[in-house]
């Protein structure tokens, strides 16, 4: 598979796990404010080299200056730097959530994420197999060790979190929540965990933005 494509389908599906669960539960709050798609260009960033800088801001400089980077344009996804450390930056949308997500149509969400080289590997088979695989119960391995930063600053998650925290994600099979004490009361851990895709996503949050500024403690 052609490695931009891989990329491509790296950036869909590791959304739909990462976001797709909180926001299916939030989208029972209320009547969606993003009943439809905006005008297309809402979605994009017009200067490209803001949206390298903010794909970027993911990871600390020591990572995302080394990265590959992938802009969104009205083509979809394009590889604007070429990196040397297995890394690839992006800039999701809100179309990365579940379908049935509240804020699937923000235009306003920009979520910077910074994947290592076993996460873009394995999320790319995952996504390339996913049509046919579940019904099959054929689902490529998890490549051990896959993970993301989530450390932007200028991050827009949604409404309601904006920015959220600054936070590191780990890939795990199956159901890794008690093994980790995900959820338990102080943990710094915190999980979404999809039964149907058998994989766990961890999240462990940080004091300190990717820029090295320390992170508000009365964040939500």
């Amino acid at each position: 598979m052609d490695a931009r494509l891989r990329a491509a389908a790296t950036l869909i599906f590791t959304s739909i796990l990462i976001f797709g669960m909180p926001c299916r539960m939030r989208a029972q709050d209320g009547i969606t404010k993003y009943p439809s798609m905006a005008p297309l260009k809402q979605y994009l960033i017009s200067d490209e080299q803001s949206e390298i800088a903010l794909a970027r801001s993911a990871a600390p400089g020591s990572i995302s200056d080394r990265a590959e980077v992938m802009v969104l344009g009205r083509e979809g996804y394009k590889t604007a730097v070429r990196g040397t450390n297995g890394f690839l930056c992006v800039v999701e949308r809100s179309w990365a959530q579940g379908t049935d997500a509240a804020e699937f149509w923000n235009p306003k969400m920009r979520a910077p994420h910074c994947f290592n080289a076993q996460a873009a590997r394995s999320f790319a088979l995952i996504a390339q197999a996913i049509a046919t695989a579940l019904d099959k119960n054929e689902l490529p391995a998890l490549e051990p060790g896959a993970m993301a930063y989530m450390m932007s600053k200028q991050q827009y998650l949604n409404d309601r979190d904006k920015t959220w925290h600054p936070h590191v994600m780990f890939y795990s099979p199956g159901d890794m929540t008690k093994t980790w004490a995900a959820d338990d009361p102080n943990s710094p851990v915190m999980v979404a965990n999809d039964p149907q895709e058998r994989v766990t996503v961890l999240f462990v949050l940080a004091d300190k933005w990717s820029d090295g500024t320390a992170a508000p403690k009365n964040m939500p």
